[in-house]
């Protein structure tokens, strides 16, 4: 009986050591995934007044917090990510990469402060950027 309870526990030891040793000699990672990029992608940066109105009220709700919004009307894709409340004024954003991949649209920004000589106001703002671009039936990943 104490010989069953022993081959039964190196069964259970050697059998999750192999997959555990196979998983790592194929390579598998948990959670990993290369994304194959296709082309870049042309865009616009949209300033307030050529907004639709109803992208504009939706960014108007939104623009105290930090978001990210998409918004198409089927003839253009259009995103848009907010930074929130800032304490002064001067910042701008840059779109770092747009482009087309095999399962999304990949997108990337970044927020740039106001530098030195600068000069700000002391009142808060909300930067965000709409960019406009073709529309494509994709989801849009936000890096």
């Amino acid at each position: 009986m104490i010989m069953k309870k022993k081959k039964k526990k190196t069964l259970i030891f050697t059998t999750a050591f192999v997959l555990l040793f196979s998983c790592l000699l194929s390579g598998c990672g948990i959670g990993t995934s290369e994304t194959t990029k296709l082309r870049d992608l042309e865009f616009t940066i949209v300033s307030e007044e050529r907004l639709p109105e109803e992208l504009k009220s939706l960014i108007e709700e939104r623009k105290a917090t930090e978001f990210k919004v998409t918004y198409s009307d089927k003839e253009y894709l259009y995103i848009c990510i907010g930074y929130g409340e800032q304490e002064t004024g001067g910042y701008s954003i840059a779109v770092n990469d747009l482009y087309l991949a095999d399962n999304a649209i990949y997108i990337s920004t970044s927020l740039l402060g106001p530098g030195p000589e600068d000069k700000t106001s002391d009142a808060p703002s909300y930067p965000y950027i709409v960019v406009k671009t073709e529309y494509l039936d994709k989801s849009v990943v936000f890096e």
